[in-house]
Protein backbone atom coordinates (compact mmCIF):
# COMPACT_ATOMS: atom_id res chain seq x y z
CA UNK A 1 0.00 0.00 0.00
CA UNK A 2 1.72 3.23 -0.72
CA UNK A 3 2.13 5.96 1.79
CA UNK A 4 -0.67 8.46 1.66
CA UNK A 5 2.17 11.57 0.78
CA UNK A 6 3.10 9.29 -2.56
CA UNK A 7 -0.24 9.64 -3.66
CA UNK A 8 -0.63 13.32 -3.05
CA UNK A 9 2.64 13.53 -5.09
CA UNK A 10 0.92 12.00 -7.81
CA UNK A 11 -2.19 14.04 -7.81
CA UNK A 12 -0.16 17.10 -7.93
CA UNK A 13 1.61 15.79 -11.15
CA UNK A 14 -1.63 15.02 -12.81
CA UNK A 15 -3.20 18.34 -11.72
CA UNK A 16 0.42 20.37 -13.53
CA UNK A 17 -0.15 18.31 -16.47
CA UNK A 18 2.73 15.80 -16.34
CA UNK A 19 2.93 12.91 -17.88
CA UNK A 20 1.46 8.93 -16.67
CA UNK A 21 5.04 8.36 -16.53
CA UNK A 22 6.06 11.28 -14.53
CA UNK A 23 3.09 10.52 -11.92
CA UNK A 24 4.34 6.82 -12.07
CA UNK A 25 8.02 7.98 -11.24
CA UNK A 26 6.59 8.66 -7.58
CA UNK A 27 5.56 5.38 -7.03
CA UNK A 28 8.34 3.61 -7.89
CA UNK A 29 10.73 6.78 -5.49
CA UNK A 30 8.75 5.44 -3.05
CA UNK A 31 9.77 1.64 -4.05
CA UNK A 32 13.56 2.39 -4.39
CA UNK A 33 13.07 3.78 -0.49
CA UNK A 34 11.72 0.72 0.71
CA UNK A 35 14.36 -1.39 -1.21
CA UNK A 36 17.32 0.82 0.52
CA UNK A 37 15.46 1.09 4.20
CA UNK A 38 15.93 -2.85 4.02
CA UNK A 39 11.79 -3.63 3.65
CA UNK A 40 11.92 -6.22 1.22
CA UNK A 41 14.70 -7.02 -1.55
CA UNK A 42 14.49 -7.58 -5.40
CA UNK A 43 16.18 -9.58 -7.98
CA UNK A 44 17.18 -6.81 -10.22
CA UNK A 45 16.47 -3.31 -10.63
CA UNK A 46 13.87 -3.71 -13.55
CA UNK A 47 11.85 -5.75 -10.62
CA UNK A 48 11.77 -2.64 -8.44
CA UNK A 49 10.58 0.07 -10.99
CA UNK A 50 7.98 -2.45 -12.22
CA UNK A 51 6.48 -2.85 -8.61
CA UNK A 52 6.37 1.45 -8.10
CA UNK A 53 4.56 1.01 -11.89
CA UNK A 54 2.33 -1.78 -10.97
CA UNK A 55 1.24 0.21 -7.20
CA UNK A 56 1.22 3.86 -9.31
CA UNK A 57 -1.76 1.96 -11.99
CA UNK A 58 -3.74 0.06 -8.55
CA UNK A 59 -3.50 3.64 -7.21
CA UNK A 60 -5.35 5.56 -10.18
CA UNK A 61 -2.33 6.29 -12.14
CA UNK A 62 -3.40 6.37 -15.86
CA UNK A 63 -0.59 4.46 -17.26
CA UNK A 64 -1.41 2.35 -20.26
CA UNK A 65 0.19 -1.27 -20.20
CA UNK A 66 3.21 -1.42 -22.49
CA UNK A 67 2.81 -1.58 -26.56
CA UNK A 68 2.86 -5.60 -27.87
CA UNK A 69 6.62 -6.56 -28.58
CA UNK A 70 7.56 -4.60 -25.71
CA UNK A 71 6.99 -6.56 -22.84
CA UNK A 72 6.33 -10.02 -22.42
CA UNK A 73 2.50 -10.97 -22.66
CA UNK A 74 2.40 -11.77 -18.72
CA UNK A 75 3.81 -8.63 -18.10
CA UNK A 76 1.19 -6.35 -20.21
CA UNK A 77 -1.19 -8.73 -18.64
CA UNK A 78 -0.46 -7.74 -15.05
CA UNK A 79 -0.67 -3.88 -16.29
CA UNK A 80 -4.26 -4.62 -18.22
CA UNK A 81 -5.68 -6.15 -14.27
CA UNK A 82 -3.38 -3.64 -12.50
CA UNK A 83 -5.75 -0.83 -14.61
CA UNK A 84 -8.92 -2.47 -14.38
CA UNK A 85 -8.39 -2.71 -10.03
CA UNK A 86 -7.79 1.06 -9.53
CA UNK A 87 -11.03 1.28 -12.30
CA UNK A 88 -13.04 -1.08 -9.72
CA UNK A 89 -11.91 0.66 -6.45
CA UNK A 90 -10.22 -2.60 -4.94
CA UNK A 91 -13.00 -5.16 -4.84
CA UNK A 92 -11.81 -8.57 -3.51
CA UNK A 93 -10.21 -8.78 -0.12
CA UNK A 94 -6.54 -9.57 -0.71
CA UNK A 95 -5.51 -12.93 0.26
CA UNK A 96 -3.25 -12.83 3.46
CA UNK A 97 -1.37 -16.24 2.90
CA UNK A 98 -0.49 -14.86 -0.71
CA UNK A 99 0.72 -11.40 0.48
CA UNK A 100 3.04 -12.92 3.22
CA UNK A 101 4.07 -15.60 0.66
CA UNK A 102 4.96 -12.75 -1.75
CA UNK A 103 6.60 -10.15 0.98
CA UNK A 104 8.66 -13.39 2.59
CA UNK A 105 10.12 -14.14 -0.79
CA UNK A 106 11.44 -10.66 -1.72
CA UNK A 107 12.58 -10.43 1.91
CA UNK A 108 15.16 -12.72 0.57
CA UNK A 109 16.33 -11.36 -2.09
CA UNK A 110 19.30 -8.70 -2.85
CA UNK A 111 18.97 -4.93 -1.67
CA UNK A 112 21.87 -3.95 -4.42
CA UNK A 113 19.52 -3.10 -7.63
CA UNK A 114 18.32 0.11 -6.02
CA UNK A 115 22.12 1.30 -5.01
CA UNK A 116 22.91 4.39 -6.96
CA UNK A 117 25.22 2.64 -9.17
CA UNK A 118 22.39 -0.43 -10.10
CA UNK A 119 19.96 3.04 -11.03
CA UNK A 120 22.49 4.78 -13.05
CA UNK A 121 23.42 1.42 -14.89
CA UNK A 122 19.91 0.98 -15.49
CA UNK A 123 18.86 4.29 -16.87
CA UNK A 124 22.37 4.62 -19.19
CA UNK A 125 20.60 1.00 -20.75
CA UNK A 126 17.81 2.73 -21.17
CA UNK A 127 18.29 5.62 -22.80
CA UNK A 128 20.49 3.84 -25.23
CA UNK A 129 17.37 2.41 -26.67
CA UNK A 130 15.58 5.54 -27.51
CA UNK A 131 15.97 7.79 -30.95
CA UNK A 132 17.77 11.10 -30.77
CA UNK A 133 14.25 12.58 -31.39
CA UNK A 134 12.76 10.68 -28.82
CA UNK A 135 14.79 11.69 -26.31
CA UNK A 136 14.81 15.41 -27.57
CA UNK A 137 10.96 14.98 -27.26
CA UNK A 138 11.52 13.88 -23.70
CA UNK A 139 13.86 17.33 -23.10
CA UNK A 140 11.34 19.36 -24.60
CA UNK A 141 8.23 18.17 -22.53
CA UNK A 142 10.03 18.22 -19.45
CA UNK A 143 11.08 21.84 -20.00
CA UNK A 144 7.66 22.79 -20.66
CA UNK A 145 6.15 20.89 -17.84
CA UNK A 146 8.84 21.86 -14.93
CA UNK A 147 7.61 23.53 -12.27
CA UNK A 148 9.35 24.34 -9.20
CA UNK A 149 9.99 21.43 -7.09
CA UNK A 150 9.33 21.62 -3.56
CA UNK A 151 9.54 18.71 -2.31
Amino acid sequence: MPKQRTIDLARRDQREGKSASTQAGEFVREEIELLRKGAHGVRSTKQAIAIGLSKARRAGVKLPPPKAGKASEKTREKARRDLEKARQGGGQPVSRKRSRATLDALKRESRAPASKTALAKQSRAVARQRTPAERSASAQKAARTRASRSH
